[in-house]
């Protein structure tokens, strides 16, 4: 181990005109300081020169061709040591929170709410303010949100033009009853129609994406007059009696009455039977016409991208699987064929979360019968819709359809104002230019651990799956239960400050749903993290000398742009 030759580490620092402060709460052996170098080529050269080992200063050259990165220097590592990052500058601080703590929290929600209700972590979080993309919990610690709300915030948390439209509205009017005429459900749904293709425009307001999907494929059997319906296994659409059908896992499937939908063949890229090759795949739903039906369907309902739901971090539905390519053109030609409609599952694929298209059938090069959507159409405000042509909505005038809550002022002025601030921002050309970046970081990555089996999704829609074996393709289902813990509570018990999900059949997989705010540099943070507690030793993802410096230790955070979240998830992944 190389020695300092000359002053003490504060001296050092202070001597070349570098701010200085030491950070308390430590035992005075371990005392640790923080030097922020804002001019760091003389820094290299000089700290370079200090060490006379050639591997240390081959460590410190690697280190310094990094992004930010936040180093610990300790005399008695026996080693190289752990590098943490630097969370992005953010010009917002949480107002002082005197609410229940988790404790009370956790206690209440035991006691009152449905045990079907999980919770995220070992010590759940109790957050109590967002802005933009990040969560800040009841101490104020501030995290990164590369969840989302699972797929539902996309303009931010709390986004000022969404939160004013709210309040605004509610001001106002907050529910009349669609009985009556009110401007804001109109000028929404004009708006949100002017974003689909072909005929579709006639839209019907739902709570929620379930509700969405139950009445899509009711409309499906009553315009067809058949009752079959097909899905895709390993599909989720919610977990009401018929979208219960349409999810073909038995994890989300209760023992009640499921009648008339059938599941074809997974089109998985990655553990398929006939990997990318789609229209192979889709042979398969002609079968199923042939040999589990009369011969005539009511319709086929799909995601874009497989997504896992609510309850995916326990047990973990789809995976963020893409559709294998020509899959849906060859099923939509099968099913138009036999009188049947196609539905397209846009709850959690669609509003600009692609990133390439605004929705992800978009990308197939197909228009479907009907769309259903719900989660980013109102940023976290319960509101679903469906959307289908003037013909084949008049099936719904033979019977009194109505729905209370469907098209409420506040939610359908919400969602309007989502709408803008999507085109006023640009972000859905942020989704695909950060989604690409991120994802070209994570495949990096893959490269670099073998637990990683898989990376894909597009724009700022990422599935990574990890597998102990990638030739068997083992589900790592434990050890990316320890990664999203560490990548939340680091091995220095502090706040590594990123929540990420996961999914998949085998809950494998991490799902990256951010906010479409999100940026290169939160991406990079993320990616960076997870690499690091994914690697197969304990030593830092980029290896750094240990050295003595009269008992002090030092923390070194350089001063250059950060990719958060890759830096965040290669530490994670280092730590397996």
């Amino acid at each position: 181990m190389a020695k300092w030759s000359g002053k003490r580490a504060s001296a050092l620092f202070n001597s070349r005109g570098v701010q200085f402060s030491t950070i308390v709460g430590r035992k005075p052996s371990r005392s640790r300081a923080l030097a922020f170098i804002s001019s760091p080529t003389p820094m290299k050269r000089l700290l370079l020169q200090r060490f006379s080992s050639s591997s240390s200063s081959l460590y410190l050259k690697r280190f310094f061709c990094q992004s930010s990165a936040v180093l610990t220097v300790d005399e008695h590592a026996a080693g190289p040591v752990s590098i943490l990052p630097q969370m992005p500058r953010f010009d917002y601080t949480p107002p002082p929170y005197d609410g229940p703590r988790a404790d009370e929290i956790l206690r209440k929600r035991s006691e009152f709410l449905s045990p079907s209700f999980p919770h995220l972590y070992q010590k759940p979080l109790n957050i109590v303010d967002g802005k933009m993309q990040y969560l800040f919990d009841e101490d104020g610690r501030r995290y990164l949100d590369a969840f989302g709300g699972i797929a539902t915030i996309c303009c931010g948390h709390c986004h000022p033009e969404v939160i004013e439209a709210i309040i605004n509205q509610t001001k106002r009017l907050q529910h009349p009853t669609v009985l009556y005429l009110n401007n804001a459900i109109a000028d929404f749904a004009e708006a949100l129609a002017s974003k689909f293709p072909g005929d579709l425009k006639v839209l019907f307001f739902t709570n929620s994406g379930t509700e969405a999907n139950e009445l899509a494929m009711m409309i499906a059997r009553l315009y067809t007059g058949c009752h079959d319906i097909i899905s895709i296994r390993n599909s989720y659409h919610g977990n009401a009696a018929g979208t219960m059908g349409a999810t073909a896992q038995c994890n989300w499937k209760f023992n009640v009455i499921q009648s008339g939908v059938h599941h074809a063949l997974n089109p998985d890229q990655y553990r398929g039977v006939f990997g990318s090759d789609g229209e192979k795949y889709a042979k398969d739903v002609e079968e199923i016409i042939d040999f589990g039906t009369s011969g005539s369907v009511a319709g086929f309902i799909s995601e874009a991208i497989q997504m896992p739901n609510l309850h995916a971090f326990l047990m973990g539905v789809g995976g963020i699987l893409e559709l294998a390519p020509g899959y849906l053109p060859a099923v939509y030609r099968t099913i138009r064929k036999v009188g049947g409609l196609c539905i397209a599952d846009e709850v959690q694929t669609g509003f600009a979360r692609t990133g390439s298209h605004f929705w992800g059938f978009e990308a197939h090069g197909v228009v479907p019968d009907i769309v259903t959507m719900a989660k980013g159409i109102g940023n976290g405000i319960p509101i679903g819709a469906v959307i289908t042509t003037p013909e084949i909505a008049q099936v719904l005038t033979g019977r009194c359809y109505f729905n209370t809550f469907g098209g409420n002022p506040v939610c359908t002025a919400a969602g309007h104002a989502v709408l803008k601030v999507l085109d006023k921002e640009k972000l859905q050309e942020n989704a695909l230019i950060v989604g690409g970046y991120l994802k070209d970081q994570l495949k990096a990555l893959q490269e670099k651990h073998d637990i990683i089996g898989d990376v894909r999704g597009r724009g700022l829609m990422i599935g990574m799956e990890l597998v102990t074996d990638r030739t068997k393709k083992t589900p790592a289902k434990t050890e990316i239960l320890h990664v999203m813990e560490l990548m939340k509570v680091d091995f220095l018990r502090i706040d590594m400050g990123v929540l990420v999900g996961k999914g998949g059949f085998y809950g494998n997989v991490f799902r990256i749903t951010p906010p479409l705010c999100f940026t290169k540099e939160d991406s990079g943070m993320v990616s960076e993290q997870k690499s690091a507690l994914l690697h197969s030793s304990s030593v830092a993802p980029f290896p750094i000398f240990a050295v003595g410096c009269d008992e002090e230790r030092i923390l070194i955070i350089i001063s250059f742009n950060t990719d958060f979240f890759v830096d965040v998830m290669d530490i994670a992944l280092s730590k397996l």
